[in-house]
């Protein structure tokens, strides 16, 4: 019997508590998300779940008996994942839990601008009938969708939108080329020539120094004037100070947002006073079914390492012949 706390930084579903004590393990929700408190009540804990918030290497030195700490969703860039390596301490994630959640906030995200649900919904509330005769609304059948990313969720993404009629065009360099063809998509031949190309510019790639800042002010200027930019993957992909002038200035026609460089995003942020962007608070894989499937294959990765079993989603392969012992 495996035995021991957890520490669960951010809440997750309760399947995933029950996966955690039928395996003889004691979840602990963290009281708090800054650096000092996960310090302190990560110290006696052998295993962390944790979300978007991350697990910072302050934590990481502070538990001796940290084993594995588990991802509940995709992204480790919060994640001090070169200090736990260095430690011993396995980094899992749940790539996939989410996808097909994650690639249904991005179509109504693309809808939501194209239909220009928000507009419509207050003018109605405000009794304004003239929207019906102003509004510029879109056909989406027809229009091109481009994915920069090609994993998972790019391609549920796809497939979804394909089923739509729009014509999908993709990136995703180290993919083979019968994941293009079974998702219904394009290979695109660089980010250049998608962001030329597409109606729609849809992210799904992980933040890595590598992508961080991926669209500015240059990468914006590429697209058409009449395009849509939607985020569901990581803020840090996009300069926000750039897709904001191009908002105001109408080199791009709208955005739909899931993420922010900060979240929450701040009230104040020039973001949310921009009529050409949606936003939602990360929200893509928060519907009951993927909170589920995450929740449940995050706890069962954390058994698997502490029962000394090689785990699906393994951040940081490297440090499976050195992990740290119980």
């Amino acid at each position: 019997m495996i035995t021991g706390p957890c520490l669960i930084v951010q809440p997750i579903h309760a399947a995933g508590l029950d996966r955690l004590r039928a395996a003889g393990l004691e979840p602990r929700p963290a009281s708090g998300t800054d650096p000092e408190t996960l310090a302190r009540e990560a110290a006696p804990c052998v295993a962390v779940i944790t979300r978007n918030t991350g697990f910072p290497a302050r934590a990481i030195a502070a538990a001796p008996a940290l084993r594995v700490i588990g991802v509940h969703g995709t992204g480790t860039d919060h994640v001090a994942t070169a200090e736990a390596t260095e430690a011993g301490i396995v980094v899992v994630n749940t790539p996939g839990a989410n996808a097909v959640s994650v690639a249904e906030q991005t179509l109504a995200l693309i809808f939501a601008l194209a239909k220009a649900l928000p507009e419509a919904d207050r003018s109605v509330r405000r009794g304004d009938d003239s929207f019906k005769f102003t509004a510029r609304l879109i056909e989406l059948a027809g229009l091109t969708l481009g994915l920069v990313g090609f994993g998972a969720i790019g391609q549920a993404t796809a497939r979804l939108g394909a089923a739509l009629g729009l014509r999908v065009l993709a990136y995703g360099p180290s993919r083979p080329d019968a994941d293009f063809a079974n998702a219904g998509a394009l290979r695109a031949p660089s980010v250049d020539a998608l962001l030329a190309e597409a109606d729609i510019v849809s992210l799904h790639v992980p933040l890595t120094p590598a992508t961080r800042g991926l669209i500015g002010r240059d990468q914006l200027a590429r697209m058409k004037r009449d395009a849509f930019l939607i985020n569901t993957s990581r803020g840090g992909l996009i300069d926000e100070a750039a897709l904001v002038e191009a908002l105001e200035s109408g080199t791009i026609a709208g955005a739909g947002l899931d993420v922010f460089a900060q979240e929450p995003l701040p009230a104040d942020h020039p973001l949310a006073r921009q009529a050409r962007a949606i936003l939602t608070p990360h929200v893509g894989g928060s519907t009951g079914s993927a909170l589920i499937r995450t929740a449940e294959t995050a706890a069962g990765r954390v058994v698997d390492v502490l029962a000394s079993r090689r785990p699906g989603g393994l951040v940081n392969p490297d440090v499976w012949a050195r992990r740290r012992a119980l």
